[in-house]
């Protein structure tokens, strides 16, 4: 297991974050603690939860799990979507993150989580409200540091600017959606990463099982049980990359399950990959992407097996202009 730094916070983190959505729903508490145990004996210290996940069983479950290797741990947990039913039990309103992270820290049974994300954008609130309310958790020592998922480029540096204006914490981290089938973080997100040195965990690094050529065999998963994730990725284009992706890690004699996220692991402005799975099997298998180090050459190859993503500017590079001789 290989270890990062999580952008310019001091954490080191494994090359695998444990994402634990499944908890207490597709994974019994039975299942999720061999998962759990087995993550952790192989060097994962990343753990990634939510407050709203199985409408906080998941927590409980890993709060349950924790116990003396919390101190080894770098957990992650998230605010935004609803756990329970309220007019002000959802969103970004300082209420609702008081609120919900005081739930949070009680049923993962610890006192403080290492990162604290805003787990999206929310158009009715000021993000400086809710950069003010995850201060006050970091100045009260309950929050270590506060991430962002699914905030588009302009969010995040509007959220960093705020913070820096501010004179409040700054996010250290990032976690956006990122997968073969899913690029657009390659337009602005990752390269506005690099630039202020942000961690970057993707999730869905499996396009939601459909990489692992699951959904071509007529097994069930997500995009069978769940219309959210149908929607997603319904774009028939997917289809066509899943196969020649497929094809081509048959060629390579590696599996699909396993490719897929070496191949998003690869990426220069990636820090840690999110996996989770149903199964302590399914886990033994995606996690052996940690074996496969991809070349750039080796990961351009894979790359144009899916569609290229559109250039953020019609203008051309800098050492093209000097090429030309502007």
């Amino acid at each position: 297991m290989e270890y990062k730094f999580l952008g310019r916070s001091g954490l080191k983190v494994s090359e695998i974050c444990l994402g634990t959505m499944t908890f207490g729903n597709e994974a019994s508490e039975e299942e999720s603690i061999k998962i759990m145990n087995f993550a952790y004996e192989l060097g994962v210290n990343f753990f990634d939860t939510a407050h709203n996940y199985n409408k906080g069983v998941t927590e409980e479950i890993l709060g349950r799990w924790l116990g003396t290797k919390r101190k080894e741990i770098i957990l992650a947990t998230k605010v935004f979507f609803p756990s329970v039913q309220g007019i002000n039990r959802e969103g970004l309103s300082k209420k609702n993150i008081f609120i919900s992270f005081e739930e949070s820290l009680r049923r993962l049974n610890t006192d403080y989580v290492d990162i604290l994300y805003l787990h999206h954008w929310d158009e009715n609130v000021d993000v400086e409200y809710a950069l003010e309310a995850v201060n006050t958790l970091i100045n009260q020592g309950k929050v270590l540091y506060v991430g962002i998922s699914n905030f588009s480029a302009w969010q995040i540096m509007k959220t960093i600017g705020v913070s820096k204006i501010r004179n409040w914490s700054v996010p250290v981290c990032i976690q956006p959606m990122y997968s073969l089938l899913k690029r657009q973080v390659e337009v602005e997100i990752l390269p506005l990463a690099q630039s202020e040195h942000l961690g970057v965990v993707p999730y869905n690094v499996l396009g939601a099982g459909m990489l692992t050529g699951k959904y071509l065999r007529g097994e069930t998963g997500r995009l069978k049980e769940n219309v959210m994730y149908q929607k997603r990725y319904s774009n028939p284009l997917y289809v066509e990359i899943t196969q020649k992706f497929i094809n081509y890690a048959e060629s390579k004699g590696i599996s699909p399950a396993v490719l897929a996220p070496a191949w998003v692991k690869a990426h220069p402005a990636v820090t840690s990959i999110l996996l989770g799975a149903r199964s302590l099997e399914q886990f033994k298998e995606v996690v052996k992407c940690t074996e496969v180090k991809l070349t750039k050459e080796e990961w351009e190859e894979i790359s144009n097996l899916s569609y290229q993503p559109p250039s953020p500017t019609d203008r051309e590079p800098l050492e093209v202009y000097k090429l030309r001789g502007w």
